[in-house]
């Protein structure tokens, strides 16, 4: 299994990926309009044999009440085409990118996400951070990794997500 950035030729197959993992054309529809926006993305596939059977997106995301919030990314959506699930390709997948995100200079990732999937990965409840979705969702579904140690210390607010969110 192979992890590697999203290439121009990988769109149409990572919109396959995102309406088959997600029985529906939201995600995949969220994908391309964050693709659209010229935000700043980590897209990577989960190639094997030449196919593409997994993606991740992770986009930047703000923090109201902090001018000088570090920077952050949320993870959304993880994608694995239904036939390959339970072989450890999300996993993969969630591992890398929090990597590229750590390389790349962002302090923390936000997933609104599963409660007993996520916190494999380090994830915890952002809340205990003083971070709070712009969602109405749960606590235990909206979590927090930090890359870097301490930088979110003193640092509180709610995350905003890219309005495509809102859109999508």
């Amino acid at each position: 299994m192979k992890i590697r950035p999203e290439r121009p030729g990988d769109q149409p197959q990572i919109r396959i990926i995102n309406q088959q993992a997600f029985a529906g054309n939201t995600e995949a529809n969220l994908v391309d309009a964050l693709r659209n926006s010229g935000v700043s993305l980590i897209s990577l596939v989960a190639e094997e044999d030449g196919q593409l059977v997994g993606h991740i997106l992770f986009s930047p995301v703000t923090l109201a009440g902090q001018n000088n919030a570090p920077p952050i990314m949320g993870l959304a959506p993880m994608a694995v085409l239904p036939d390959w699930q339970g072989r450890g390709v999300g996993s993969l997948l969630v591992t890398t990118g929090l990597e590229y995100c750590a390389n790349a200079g962002y302090v923390a990732v936000v997933v609104l996400g599963h409660p007993d999937y996520y916190p494999r990965f380090g994830f915890v409840p952002a809340s205990g951070f003083g971070i709070k979705s712009e969602f109405n969702v749960p606590d235990e579904v909206f979590m927090l990794k930090t890359l870097q140690g301490s930088a979110l210390q003193g640092i509180k607010g709610t995350v905003q997500y890219h309005a495509a969110f809102n859109e999508a």
